[in-house]
């Protein structure tokens, strides 16, 4: 298995497997149908230095893929596509009041939250739910609720391709952003494998932000605990978000802007119940879901591309629109709200 010349049309090996011109509508969340001329399935870290090395791969185009929940394709994929189904979940240090716990790519981020809960760690409550893998979560610096990945994380592992070697990076080193991190930015170089978070047994639980407490006590939950936090957060979600099992959808599709704090004075002085937070000292971040709710887009369609009745943030796939027309759909929001409001959306998943 050291080198082959020509690709069979699937191809097994310790660890991983390759298929040729396989199809990826099954693996992301917007249910687009597109292929990838080769499709790698990894199941294990350890082979991902063979499979790198392959001539038909090395060097070549290289999309990495989890569960799919943050991307659109918007056509076939001509490269490489490498799935990640590692799997492994260990606390690998306990300290004076917390613990480091190291998680592979490849498993689901809601498992590791609850996994977490069920040792009696905190930290993770606030992001119950989130879709998508644990190899996800730090390039996209994930947040919900209050709560941002980057908090919490004490170390990313992550294969270099152009160093051809693994190497461990400090959340400092991560350079995390809102929605950003360094593996973002440089999405062709960074390969995440695994992620070690530091999680404290003593929790500092996050009630603040808009409907948490609300639904606390509906639960009667008098005293939470992280366990009764991420419940909560659940079932906010469950009713805001549209599930990807039900139809097409990969979360929150556009970031909440954050624009200078005298521009967004002007847009609140204009309009008093646009919702704002302060980001630093002369930034505030704006509410995208109201501003496409005022520019009419909230539960309209195209066809099969359209934008959620539930929530203004979510674009969904009605049935079979193709990723070329959900972008194009995407692109009637953002044109319609830098019309009226003078604000540009970027979206949150990549757009390939």
């Amino acid at each position: 298995m050291s080198e082959f010349r020509v690709a069979p049309a699937r191809l097994d090996g310790a660890g991983y497997s390759i298929l040729e011109d396989a199809s990826l509508a099954g693996r992301n969340t917007l249910r687009v149908a597109a292929r990838a001329a080769l499709l790698v399935d990894l199941r294990t870290s350890a082979a991902l230095a063979e499979v790198l090395a392959f001539p038909l791969i090395a060097g070549a185009p290289l999309l990495v893929l989890g569960e799919g929940s943050n991307l659109l394709l918007t056509r076939d994929v001509p490269g490489v596509v490498l799935s990640l189904s590692t799997r492994g979940i260990a606390i690998i240090e306990e300290r004076d009041g917390y613990a480091l716990v190291r998680a592979e790519a490849g498993e689901s981020w809601n498992d590791l939250v609850h996994w977490t809960l069920g040792r009696g760690l905190a930290g993770l409550e606030n992001l119950a739910l989130i879709p998508g893998t644990v190899g996800a979560a730090p390039i996209q610096n994930i947040g919900a609720y209050g709560v941002e990945l980057a908090e919490l994380v004490d170390g990313v592992e992550a294969w270099d391709r152009e160093a051809a070697a693994l190497r461990r990076f400090s959340a400092e080193d991560c350079a995390f952003g809102y929605r950003d991190s360094l593996f973002k930015r440089e999405p062709g170089r960074y390969i995440v494998t695994a992620l070690t978070l530091r999680l404290p047994r003593t929790p500092t639980l996050r009630l603040d932000y808009a409907g948490v407490r609300e639904e606390l006590a509906a639960m009667q939950a008098d005293l939470p605990t992280p366990a009764l936090v991420a419940e909560a957060i659940s079932r906010l979600r469950r009713r805001k978000l549209p599930d990807p099992a039900v139809i097409g959808n990969a979360g929150s599709f556009f970031k909440n802007p954050v624009i200078p704090a005298a521009q967004a004075a002007a847009l609140v002085a204009a309009h008093p119940q646009l919702p704002s937070w302060p980001q630093g000292e002369d930034r505030r971040k704006l509410s995208a879901a109201w501003l496409i709710e005022q520019a009419g887009y909230k539960g309209r369609r195209d066809g099969d591309a359209g934008i959620a009745a539930q929530h203004a943030l979510v674009l969904v796939n009605h049935g079979s629109a193709s990723g070329a027309e959900l972008w194009a759909f995407a692109q009637q929001v953002q044109a319609a709200v830098r019309e009226r409001f003078g604000v540009a959306l970027e979206a949150e998943p990549r757009i390939v």
